[in-house]
């Protein structure tokens, strides 16, 4: 029996007209050998019955009473993580089909967090719009990197060591945190490793 490699945790609330292009990216890997957690920040829409109808085996649903912020269902997540590597997906954002196939090749020993770059697609208008968020590979120290340049990491690119999580106890579930939580994250891990590659 194969051990779980990744963990796709799904952070939800009130997404159901949007995660469904999430979960079919996430069902089109190339890749086979991963766990998709979705965790619901207590949804008042029909977000467990979309997640129902793919009747997918790797597909674990959790439903609990809203918190207001991504940090406590990512969290959630990552405690019921069977697999070594956690990887972020908003429930707003999806993947290209090789994701964590090329996620998966670039892993070794001297590797503990994995980020790349993210095209920002919106089809809200007449034209179809599509920009490109460009990121960049951290330097050495990466800590004194991220606090002098910024964050060149974004949430939904993001393959980490679940035990790098747990060294650092989580994500913070401050309410002052919210929408920094992620950044904060990478910090911490940043004070414990400088193995993070950006994949270009």
């Amino acid at each position: 029996m194969n051990e779980t490699i990744f963990s796709v945790v799904i952070p939800t609330y009130n997404s159901a007209k949007m995660i469904h292009r999430a979960l079919e990216s996430l069902l089109s890997q190339s890749f086979d050998d991963f766990e998709i957690l979705v965790m619901d920040d207590g949804s008042t829409d029909n977000t467990a019955e979309v997640v129902a109808s793919f009747s997918n085996k790797k597909i674990i649903y959790k439903w609990d009473k809203n918190f207001g912020g991504p940090a406590k269902p990512r969290n959630r997540g990552i405690s019921l993580a069977k697999g070594d590597w956690i990887c972020f997906l908003d429930a707003d954002d999806w993947w290209t089909t090789d994701k964590l196939q090329t996620c998966f090749d670039c892993i070794d020993d001297k590797v503990d967090l994995v980020y790349h770059g993210l095209d920002i697609v919106s089809d809200k208008s007449l034209t179809f719009k599509r920009k490109t968020i460009n990121s960049w590979q951290v330097k050495t120290p990466v800590f004194e990197d991220l606090l002098l340049k910024g964050n060149p990491i974004a949430n939904s690119s993001v393959v980490v060591r679940k035990n790098l999580l747990e060294k650092i106890g989580g994500i913070n579930e401050s309410k002052k945190m919210i929408a920094a939580e992620d950044y904060n994250t990478w910090l911490r891990i940043a004070q414990l490793t400088n193995n993070f590659v950006y994949l270009r």
